[in-house]
């Protein structure tokens, strides 16, 4: 459940590493934002350069930019339509452009298998779907 003012990881190599979430696409001001759903986010910490130099990636993203973002792990669990219910260890995101594609060109993490039928290049860019 993502909230305004909630903080995100950044889980793709385009520079940000915080965000923090300011508007819920579609949801309104008073609803949560869940796995799969895209939110409008403000970059509030960037990565280390030293880690920058190893995925061989530039900044593409500033402090203060605001752009989209879609949830790929939540806190707080959900449940599938099989039963299982499904937690992750923090919230985490993945900066997209206005196209639905992502902004960094690889995804550092396992993403839940909700976000398959809206974005599949993202999960076709994670190392593992849970």
């Amino acid at each position: 459940m993502i909230y305004l003012k909630t903080i995100l990881n950044v889980i793709d190599n385009s520079g940000a590493s915080l965000v923090e979430c300011v508007n819920v696409f579609g949801k309104g001001s008073k609803t949560a934002a869940r796995v799969g759903d895209k939110i409008v986010v403000v970059v509030q910490q960037l990565r280390n350069a030293r880690l920058l130099a190893q995925t061989s990636a530039t900044n593409r993203v500033q402090r203060g930019d605001v752009r989209h973002a879609v949830i790929v792990r939540t806190k707080k669990e959900f449940m599938r339509k099989d039963g299982t219910v499904v937690r992750f260890d923090d919230n985490a995101c993945v900066l997209v452009n206005q196209q639905n594609e992502p902004v960094g060109s690889r995804v550092m993490g396992v993403v839940a298998r909700e976000v398959q039928r809206k974005y599949a290049k993202i999960v076709s860019l994670a190392p593992k779907v849970i």
